[in-house]
């Protein structure tokens, strides 16, 4: 399909893998209303792209993935902003939630300052890969503000509840190994295999069977946010079943099996 001319992003396909690249590094990649906007447009849009095996979100230039919120439009009092605050709120809520409930697996291939906004985005992607000079920090209470966009809840299942809380309160930042550590990030490399991982990881995704990988997220994601244990198995079990009858698992056992 023919993605769209956005004004802050692009979206360019090559081999069935998605990259959506942020174009403010003047900003170190801020997420204004404009991004924000053109990322749900970009993800509403991949998400009819059933040919689209793999997303990576990243940011230009090699200073930042993105530094998060652009802070100036939170200036002034709250009565000035009101009702239109709660309003971005929500907006920036189902940006975030876009990669998380892509069809297709999403990787942030993290080039730099990763922050506030930005990180709470590339916690919501499924694979994070940064560059070992990357730092990583939630700094809201610098400017008076808490994490939002569902960040709380997504930060303590990442990481758990006291380094979740340690990072909020104390608006520090970590490195990349320190964000390896505590599983905020999936792996940090050299800035010079950065490409060369990231590639790995798609390539992995497209030698498997891309429609188990795609249900695989799906019986994920439903375990994460499941109230009980049998809740999360009767759901996977419904995915397992329908992945059974595909044509694409009876290829691959076939194959297997010869």
């Amino acid at each position: 399909m023919e993605y769209e001319a956005y004004e802050s992003i692009t979206v360019d396909v090559e081999d069935g893998v998605a990259t959506v690249e942020f174009h403010r590094p003047d900003v170190y990649n801020a997420l204004n209303n404009e991004v924000m906007l053109d990322v749900r447009r970009a993800f509403d849009e991949i998400q009819l792209d059933r040919d689209i095996d793999a997303v990576v979100v990243t940011g230009e230039g090699t200073d930042a993935f993105s530094a998060g919120a652009d802070i100036s439009e939170y200036a002034g009092p709250a009565e000035d902003h009101d009702p239109l605050q709660k309003d971005r709120q929500e907006l920036f809520y189902e940006m975030y939630r876009k990669p998380y409930e892509c069809h297709a697996p999403v990787i942030a291939k993290i080039n730099g300052y990763c922050v506030g906004g930005g990180l709470i985005l590339a916690m919501f992607c499924d694979v994070r890969i940064a560059v070992e000079d990357a730092k990583f920090g939630v700094p809201t209470a610098n400017i008076g503000q808490i994490p939002t966009g569902g960040s709380t809840r997504r930060a303590i299942e990442l990481v758990g509840e006291a380094k979740a809380k340690e990072l909020v309160f104390t608006a520090g930042y970590v490195d990349a190994a320190e964000a390896e550590r505590i599983g905020l990030i999936n792996h940090a490399v050299p800035a010079d295999d950065l490409d060369e991982t990231v590639g790995e990881i798609v390539n992995g995704i497209q030698d498997t069977g891309r429609l188990a990988v795609k249900n695989s997220k799906r019986a994920l994601n439903h375990a994460a946010a499941a109230p009980d244990p049998e809740t999360a198995r009767e759901f996977e079990a419904d995915v397992w079943w329908e992945q059974f009858a595909t044509d694409e698992r009876e290829r691959l056992v076939d194959e297997f099996n010869e």
